[in-house]
């Protein structure tokens, strides 16, 4: 199985939040295909953990719009709904740019050296052009590293569920999408601008990125 893009992390998770992210992006990535439905005790084995951390990773999951339960029926992975694009994409066009203004203001040496790794990372995606997931992965923790620099954790939480809800329908489509590689490596000036303190060029290439997915993905239906 893939590794998960994960956010930087400064204590040691409790179970339950080792849950969540695990099963969060599983179903972030359609790992857990779209309509499949949620089986407790099969997580709970796969991720070796009890029951109730799941249980309580996916009350988070519900709230975040990316599992569902029907009474009488169970509980299952939402459906990507592509109608839904340009309501994410209204609140992250807003959003992304203050994200990575603030990020450029606030960032702390640990922010800035985690951003710059990545930012390496970037220059060698051209040569996994081919391998769509990964650049996948490299994606959200680009944008989850971004949003842990910002240091708003309203703004970081806010941002995560809408990033993730977009990449499901990025994931959706990534097979008729030409260039990814090229639309990940536009991160690359974007944690330039961030790491060199230069917030209106980091919103400037926010908004940019933000408005340049849209378009891909509705290129691609």
């Amino acid at each position: 199985m893939q590794q998960v893009a994960t956010e930087p992390v400064s204590e040691e998770l409790t179970l339950a939040e080792r849950a969540y992210r695990a099963i969060r992006d599983r179903l972030v990535m359609l790992e857990i295909r779209p309509g499949a439905p949620i089986n407790e005790e099969q997580l709970a084995q796969s991720l070796g953990v009890g029951r109730t951390p799941v249980r309580e990773a996916l009350k988070r999951l519900q709230y975040e719009r990316l599992i569902t339960t029907y009474p009488r029926r169970g509980t299952f992975a939402t459906d990507v709904n592509i109608t839904d694009l340009a309501h994410i994409s209204e609140v992250r066009q807003e959003l992304e740019p203050l994200a990575a203004a603030q990020a450029a203001r606030r960032a702390t040496a640990a922010d800035r050296a985690t951003l710059t790794g990545l930012r390496q990372e970037l220059g060698s995606a051209d040569a996994r052009r081919q391998d769509a997931s990964e650049l996948m992965h490299l994606d959200l923790q680009v944008h989850r590293a971004i949003y842990a620099a910002a240091h708003n954790p309203y703004l970081e939480d806010t941002l995560v569920r809408h990033d993730n809800l977009a990449t499901r329908i990025w994931c959706l489509f990534i097979d008729r999408l030409s260039d990814m590689a090229g639309h990940v490596e536009e991160h690359g000036p974007l944690i330039e601008a961030i790491v060199a303190g230069e917030p209106e060029k980091a919103a400037r290439l926010a908004r940019s990125h933000v408005v340049g997915f849209e378009r891909a993905v509705r290129e691609a239906i």
